[in-house]
């Protein structure tokens, strides 16, 4: 019976993670959980592949190197220093609330499959390191957190392996209602703990990013496997990194408001000075644009009385989500 996509990246993190020489491809398909004996070379090279590639958009730092001075062997590992978080104090509330947290993500069958992977590599032997001595994990808090639900990761990872439109419920907020969205999944992405799927929405014809967390939990997959692609020279993190403010053409925005329009828009920007557009009267102001997203479904959701003016991506956006939210009115 063969396991999870999500189970799989498990294990071969941790194999990753618990040794400080690099381990080659032979070595990690004889000893990480998930990669079948029975698969051909062929087929275990293009899901080491893939996997490899999951890694490193979701920002985990896999490196290649020899195995050793006198094998030439390409091998891997995961650096720890740049994998591992800082040193972080919390006051007693926030150290109360962090545990409350963990509570809801923990799983049995998450911390079996660790202890098993932890024991396997240490019967082929490769050299685990643990603090004092030797590793038991007895919750998930020592995991990766996961800010959503893991069926539905787990769901989408399998769409994306196998190339597959995806349909599931979806709400900007928590406090809009769910819509149906189709979406072209290209890879799921992590940022400030936060995990992204990212892909060609087909109601909207344009790139979307959804936070896991937002999506829910009736994900359906649409199509004959290997009818969806992701486009060559796509960078993912990079399109999560322009919708969650950190991106180039953040900080400023250059805005208009019709007089007597967007009040709760212009309240948070400060006024340039009065201007014209189409013969209304108005306003220009500049806003902090923070979250890109956020600013961009604002400025669209007042319609023609607030126009994007720059930066040029946050324009577009605007534009794209007026023409969607006109070809939903056609439709209906």
């Amino acid at each position: 019976m063969g396991i999870s996509k999500v189970e799989r990246l498990m294990n071969l993190v941790i194999a990753l993670l618990s040794t400080r020489t690099f381990i080659t491809a032979d070595r990690i398909r004889e000893t990480v959980y998930g990669y079948s004996e029975e698969a051909s070379d062929e087929a275990f090279s293009r899901m080491f592949e893939r996997d490899k590639n999951e890694l490193r958009d979701l920002g985990i730092p896999l490196e290649t190197g020899r195995v050793s001075q006198t094998d030439p062997t390409e091998g891997y590992r995961i650096n720890r220093e740049a994998y591992a978080l800082p040193a972080v104090e919390l006051t007693a509330d926030e150290a109360a609330a962090v545990a409350v947290a963990t509570q809801l993500w923990e799983s049995p069958e998450l911390i079996t499959a660790t202890q098993s992977a932890l024991l396997k590599l240490r019967a082929a032997g490769v050299d685990v390191e643990a603090p004092d001595g030797d590793v038991t994990i007895t919750s998930t808090a020592a995991l990766p957190g996961l800010r959503g639900s893991e069926d539905v990761l787990g769901i989408l990872l399998s769409a994306i392996d196998s190339g597959q439109a995806v349909q599931f419920p979806h709400r900007p907020s928590r406090t809009e209602p769910y819509t149906t969205r189709t979406v072209e999944p290209w890879g799921v992405v992590t940022d400030r703990g936060r995990w992204y799927l990212v892909g060609h929405d087909r109601d909207r014809d344009a790139v979307r990013t959804f936070r896991l967390s937002r999506i829910g939990p009736d994900v359906t997959l649409l199509g004959e496997p290997g009818t969806v692609h992701r486009p060559e020279g796509v960078d993912l993190r990079e399109i999560v990194a322009r919708v969650v403010g950190d991106w180039p053409d953040a900080g400023q925005a250059r805005v208009w408001v019709a007089d007597g329009r967007a009040t709760a828009l212009r309240r948070r920007g400060t006024v340039v000075g009065p201007k014209t557009i189409g013969g209304r009267p108005g306003e220009e102001i500049t806003l902090d644009v923070g979250m890109f997203d956020r600013i961009a479904r604002e400025i669209a959701s007042y319609g023609a009385d607030a126009i994007a003016l720059e930066p040029a991506s946050l324009r577009a956006d605007v534009i794209a989500r007026l023409r969607a939210q006109a070809e939903e009115g056609v439709r209906a």
